[in-house]
């Protein structure tokens, strides 16, 4: 069954107009009146729909009588603290770590990132992902949209943590080749139902100035292994061992 994020308060047995950007993709699927719909609007579970009225520009649907308690989310929230990788495999980024469960996305402009972002580009850049990630929470099931903050210098990224209700409780692990680095299924043995954040460089990695900048914030070194991987790569190895990792999962 077709299934759309809508932005809007779903309530029981509500009619309503869907948004254009819904309406265009249900439009293109040639659904008629009758037709079933699965709508979610991001504050979790879903709703079952029928469509009431397809015009040129507009389809109404009316909502079924309750909302399904659905939840397909990791059981401790994860925020991903990523440099952009260059060219739009950011873009694949979002969408795989929206599949993994990511509860949030803090795009990083590091002093090796090539991707430079700032004005109405970066607005611009902000808005695109984030319709990524709806997409890919459409298409994998999710009742929850992550959220794709606006990128930031990795210093304006720890001082807006630093006034974050709740960050100074989750975990942060500082992905780092380096020997020293705890392997991360020692750090996923014992998970904090605080939540973790996730510190992945870009390609070449963090400097050795920016790894300070993470430690003294409360970084942990975390290795995930023998090999280098890819900048767009190391955090969905992260995000995937954690969904494996997860103690409470949902179902």
């Amino acid at each position: 069954m077709p299934r759309f994020f809508v932005d809007l308060p779903l309530t029981a047995a509500a009619e309503l107009t869907l948004p254009a950007e819904v309406a265009r993709h249900v439009q293109v699927l040639r659904r008629q009146p009758g037709d079933e719909l699965t709508l979610f609007d991001g504050r979790g579970g879903e709703w079952s729909a029928t469509v009431l009225e397809m015009g040129r520009r507009e389809v109404r649907v009316r909502l079924a009588g309750q909302c399904h308690d659905v939840d397909r989310e990791l059981s401790l929230p994860v925020t991903l603290m990523a440099a952009m990788p260059a060219n739009d495999r950011f873009d694949w980024l979002v969408e795989k770590a929206t599949e993994l469960g990511v509860a949030a996305i803090q795009p990083l402009m590091t002093e090796r990132s090539v991707l430079r972002l700032e004005g109405d580009r970066a607005l611009r850049r902000q808005a695109h992902w984030q319709s990524v990630a709806v997409a890919a929470a459409e298409q994998c099931g999710r009742t929850r949209v992550p959220e794709v903050a606006s990128a930031l210098p990795l210093t304006q990224a720890l001082q807006k943590l630093s006034g974050a209700p709740g960050a100074a409780q989750a975990q942060r692990w500082l992905l780092s080749p380096a020997e020293q680095a705890w392997p991360m299924a020692r750090r996923v043995a014992d998970l904090p139902a605080q939540g973790v954040l996730i510190f992945s460089g870009p390609e070449g990695g963090f400097t050795d100035a920016e790894e300070r900048l993470v430690l003294e914030a409360g970084g942990l070194p975390t290795r995930l292994g023998p090999r280098i991987l890819r900048a767009e790569t190391a955090p969905l190895a992260v995000l995937a061992t954690l969904a494996q990792w997860d103690p409470q999962p949902p179902g």
